[in-house]
């Protein structure tokens, strides 16, 4: 039996390029892959309605782990329902079942925000995409040379977001309400979140830890981007979940 193959899953507006920490730190134990969802990191745009394909045909042969961050957690969500046989286990980083407002959920982004966030796409792309960084970055203690060497580790500048892709991941934040069916996750799922997390509040994760059947939770003084503030950390508790949690069988 063989390590499980760890296939990390990016934000929106960001690339594989921000793994490089965890494929650097992984690569000597197991198959590590790092994808660009569509319209990001170079990889072409696809409708919005295609990126579960997508994801699907870039997967290596299982057993695999999936690790998402962000809007690549509420895309392994929807992998680990609908496509279950296909992961060993799956780590929800900074994740939510749901993104936006709803009836009955208030650990989300504010309304005014996230029009903000439309309306700014339109009109200044770049000035966004810089002040969305900082946001995530936004509750760790760093200094403006640890900020600036995050930045030119963790992004992609030769191969920006297309405008197209950003728009397709926001209407998935938008339109993605996965809370109702947590309960059908069946594979192991670590969930770490920041508690100082700017974007996606902390509540979203200890929803998650609850209603997943088996879930385990680890909550770090951070923000939105933990791998990237706290690798060592991250990885550590990666690393130990999965020698206790994963089975190496494939399924």
């Amino acid at each position: 039996m063989s390590s499980p193959a760890f296939v990390f899953v990016h934000g929106w507006a960001q690339a594989a390029q921000t793994w490089h920490g965890q494929l650097e730190y992984f690569a000597s134990s197991h198959e590590v892959l790092a994808l660009n969802l569509p319209g990001h990191g170079g990889t072409p745009d696809q409708p919005v309605e295609k990126w579960e394909a997508a994801i699907l045909e870039s997967l290596p042969d299982e057993p695999l782990v999936l690790i998402g961050w962000s809007l690549g957690g509420i895309l392994g969500l929807q992998l680990a329902l609908h496509h279950p046989t296909r992961l060993a286990g799956l780590v929800l980083l900074s994740a939510t079942p749901s993104f936006r407002l709803r009836p009955g959920w208030e650990h989300a982004c504010a309304d005014d925000v996230f029009e903000r966030f439309q309306e700014s796409l339109e009109i200044n792309e770049k000035r966004l995409l810089d002040r969305f960084f900082a946001l995530m970055l936004q509750g760790d203690a760093l200094d403006r040379r640890r900020y600036l060497d995050i930045v030119r580790q963790a992004v992609d500048r030769h191969h920006p977001s297309s405008p197209a892709g950003l728009h397709a991941g926001l209407d998935l934040l938008d339109g993605l309400d996965l809370r109702d069916s947590l309960a059908d996750i069946s594979v192991p799922t670590l969930v770490v979140h920041g508690r100082n997390d700017a974007i996606v509040p902390v509540g979203a994760a200890e929803l998650l830890a609850a209603r997943i059947p088996d879930a385990r939770l680890h909550l770090l003084p951070a923000g939105h981007a933990p791998h990237l503030t706290q690798p060592e950390s991250f990885n550590g508790i990666l690393e130990e979940w999965c020698r206790n949690s994963i089975s190496t069988q494939r399924r």
